[in-house]
């Protein structure tokens, strides 16, 4: 049974040199965690050298993140390359007939099922890695951002009859000493 998610790669493990270059769009099913608003779009090549296997590319999408201030959405555009290399061991079959190569992985989750990438793991990998840490609406740390002022208005405690609450609006921040 062929699944949609794996790359045949031992065609490129068994002949050092030759190259694969395939184009990707997938919208990541199985990832939960990250809500995409386009597909992650973009290229994959790989290539072996005999003892390692290359693979580069480029990705971009488009994402929906929570502002790190505020928590509200916030759409950004991920863009990320690839560059990868993972050890291959035994010999290639167009050099030995009695051997053949294949990918030594040691990744914690596993990207290889036999000579055959599974391409979502790795882009799901890449995509969050190249996620930003905090990312920011559009008022930042240093604007008044109303939807944080208002979250830390509500959480304030009631200090006292409401009036007064009031009246102490209409009062003007103290000037600084000189």
């Amino acid at each position: 049974m062929k699944r949609d998610d794996l790359l045949d790669l031992n065609d490129v493990l068994q002949h050092p040199g030759r190259e694969l270059a395939v184009d990707i769009s997938t919208e990541l099913p199985e990832e939960l965690d990250v809500d995409l608003l386009k597909p992650l779009e973009g290229y994959l090549e790989a290539v072996s050298t005999g003892n390692i296997l290359l693979i580069t590319g480029s990705f971009s999408t488009r994402a929906v993140l929570e502002c790190a201030r505020c928590s509200g959405p916030l759409e950004v555009d991920v863009d990320f390359e690839l560059d990868e290399q993972f050890p291959v061991e035994g010999t290639p079959s167009s050099l030995n007939p009695q051997d053949y190569a294949r990918v030594v992985s040691d990744e914690p989750f596993p990207l290889f099922e036999g000579n055959n990438l599974v391409v979502e793991q790795l882009l799901r990998q890449s995509l969050l890695l190249s996620m930003p840490m905090q990312s920011l609406c559009e008022f930042g740390w240093e604007g008044n951002c109303p939807v944080a002022e208002s979250r830390a208005n509500a959480a304030l405690p009631s200090t006292g009859r409401p009036e007064f609450t009031r009246l102490s609006s209409l009062l003007k921040p103290e000037e600084p000493e000189r």
